[in-house]
């Protein structure tokens, strides 16, 4: 990796590579220093005014002084005379550590991911846990984003030096095997270096509790309380001890593709495992270190791994963004299916809980399933293979997030199993599992943002079990029905027809987070009447936790934590959701529409005006 000093004599500087937006596209630059006037303005272009305010300066004279170290101090003083507005962007405020913990640009300052606020989430973690008298061990892994391994490393030496044994992966390593070492090494709480998605500017620091799942409360809040008293550096323990820093056991990994095994729904001999071809691309991320060994394993013989992007790169060199849901990221992919007459892709993000599918059109041509999709057909061969297999379905259930399908629910519902809502992201699906645990026993669970998890030894969405289900799921498909596409036709013809969009709007800076915070509240405080024609009949707010049934006024409970969430329902079944990013500055619209079908439908064809419907939809929000 390249670094301008090394790891031991500069506790706080880091080499980054940092970017800019036009027009939301991410303009590619590199740069050897934490900050740069050229690539950084048009992103930080929402503070107008090179006057600090008293908070503000405070913590940019605190960085320009011992503890702090002497590059750190020479690059706030840079900043501040010549980029006022990157000064401001990266010392406004704090980079926050939120409910699942920290992702932000790389840089220096307190608003970006660097050494010191890894420390100090870290030490924050340390006091949290000691107070709760928790004894034991943390288990860390990291993915290929570049500082990935040293914040890693600097982690692992503060828990050390609080008192704990750590287990730090030597090597990068997908996030479900580090839920599933939590459990399996029975260790307090685990971490994971990432960004997920993030476009490579970014990194990231995901706390996991003992469960294997990402923090609830109280143990959330209860962390941050202790991350935000940390004030100085001089805070953070670092008389680490070596000999408490292990590398994970083997057996571990071992483990993990037994368990793989055990789920599988298709014998390893299955012929149609034989005959399936898949590129698979892990976007230079982790991927690449178990999704080949997990799919050769349980019988798929003709993986074909695209070498252009195999290689574990933080600068994700081929790709604008390492996102399997974004086209343009699976386009390599795709062409080397077309090259070899593959009959799908996988692609997963840098640290491998999401992956995203492809699969032959009726014409031949590969297209992108989107992950409402893919968590249908998923489930739906989960569930059939269960149900052919005699097991019971007594006491199980499934989970979705409240953005994603109804069409899961009406799944649930043909197979005589509750479906239940939880707040988007995993962590919630976790924390169901936990609470039903010796009442109900999980199945699997999806969310649109292509994540998945199937059984209950991982606590988190999991690219790698689900790569190989969804490959099994195919071959299934493939000789039941002729294929996948024809699958989820007959899946539309069944339970009826769904087509959901997302649409992103990217506000940059602390100028966007206040326009986000606006669109919200206007959805509160004057929702609409009616959108592209249809009359808004419900709304619910999930931050309030109330539902109000427009006709007759009555109000109704969500059940579920508060969350920063508006969702509106039309009078034609079309559900609007407006959510606010936790991790990234955007505000999110998800929109499905449905319609009822028979065995007659010509599925396709609806599927191109329901495709109109939220065009219409689209142009009536703004979006």
């Amino acid at each position: 990796m390249k670094k301008l000093t090394s790891f031991r004599d500069s506790y706080g500087y880091i080499s980054v590579r940092l970017h800019g937006y036009e027009k939301n596209h991410v303009i590619s630059q590199t740069t050897d220093c934490p900050w740069s006037p050229d690539s950084q303005r048009s992103i930080l272009a929402g503070h107008n005014s090179h006057d600090m305010d008293d908070a503000t300066q405070a913590r940019i004279d605190q960085w320009k002084n011992e503890p702090y170290d002497e590059d750190t101090r020479q690059w706030v003083r840079k900043m501040e005379s010549e980029d006022p507005e990157a000064l401001y962007e990266a010392f406004y405020t704090e980079l926050a550590f939120g409910t699942g913990g920290l992702r932000g640009i790389m840089g220096v300052g307190p608003n970006r991911m660097n050494l010191y606020t890894v420390g100090n989430a870290t030490q924050g973690l340390a006091d949290y846990l000691n107070s709760m008298e928790m004894e034991g061990s943390v288990a860390i892994a990291y993915d290929s984003r570049n500082n990935s391994p040293e914040f890693a490393r600097h982690a692992a030496e503060i828990l050390s030096a609080n008192g704990f044994k750590v287990y730090l992966y030597s090597e990068l390593r997908p996030t479900p095997l580090l839920s599933y070492t939590v459990r399996r090494l029975s260790c307090v709480a685990g971490i994971v270096i990432t960004a997920s998605h993030n476009p490579k500017e970014y990194n990231g620091y995901k706390v996991y509790w003992s469960d294997g799942g990402q923090l609830l409360p109280p143990h959330d809040k209860g962390i941050i309380e202790k991350v935000r008293a940390i004030s100085s550096p001089e805070q953070v323990k670092r008389s680490f001890v070596e000999e408490h820093i292990m590398q994970v056991p083997a057996h571990v990994e071992d483990g993990y593709y037994e368990m793989v095994s055990e789920e599988s729904r298709l014998p390893k001999e299955h012929p149609g495992k034989q005959s399936m071809s898949i590129v698979f691309t892990p976007l230079h991320g982790t991927g690449v270190t178990m999704i080949p060994k997990a799919l050769d394993s349980t019988g798929f013989t003709q993986v074909h791994v695209l070498e252009s992007q195999s290689e574990a790169n933080g600068d994700f060199p081929t790709v604008r963004s390492p996102n399997p849901e974004e086209q343009d990221a699976m386009d390599a992919a795709i062409q080397k299916a077309d090259e070899i007459h593959a009959d799908m892709v996988l692609g997963t993000d840098p640290d491998t809980d999401r992956v995203g599918m492809g699969i032959r059109d009726s014409a031949g041509k590969m297209m992108l399933l989107n992950g409402n999709q893919a968590a249908s057909l998923l489930i739906h061969f989960l569930l059939t293979r269960m149900k052919q297999k005699g097991k019971s379905l007594d006491k199980r259930f499934i989970a979705k997030t409240v953005v994603t399908t109804e069409l899961l629910r009406d799944i649930a519902t043909r197979f005589d199993l509750p479906c239940y809502d939880t707040l988007t992201g995993f962590k919630w699906i976790a924390g169901l599992i936990k609470s039903l645990e010796g009442k109900e026993r999980f199945i699997a669970g999806g969310e649109e943002s292509y994540g998945y998890l199937i059984g209950d030894s991982v606590r988190d969405k999991d690219a790698v079990l689900s790569s190989v289900l969804l490959c099994e799921m195919a071959a299934w498909a493939k000789e039941e029905y002729g294929s996948v596409l024809e699958l989820l036709a007959q899946l539309y013809r069944t339970y009826g027809l769904y087509r959901e969009s997302l649409t992103s709007l990217v506000k940059e800076g602390s100028k966007g987070a206040k326009e986000i915070a606006g669109i919200m509240d206007a959805y509160r405080n004057a929702p609409p009447k009616e959108i592209a024609g249809s009359i808004v009949v419900r709304i619910a707010d999930y931050k309030t936790g109330e539902i109000l049934e427009i006709g007759d006024g009555t109000k109704s409970s969500t059940d579920l934590p508060s969350s920063n969430v508006i969702q509106l329902w039309l009078e034609d079944g079309t559900k609007i959701t407006a959510r606010p990013s936790g991790t990234e500055p955007k505000i999110k619209y998800y929109v499905s529409v449905s319609e009822a079908t028979t065995e007659e439908t010509d599925i396709w064809s609806r599927w191109q005006v329901m495709g109109n419907r939220l065009t219409a939809i689209h142009q009536a929000l703004g979006i």
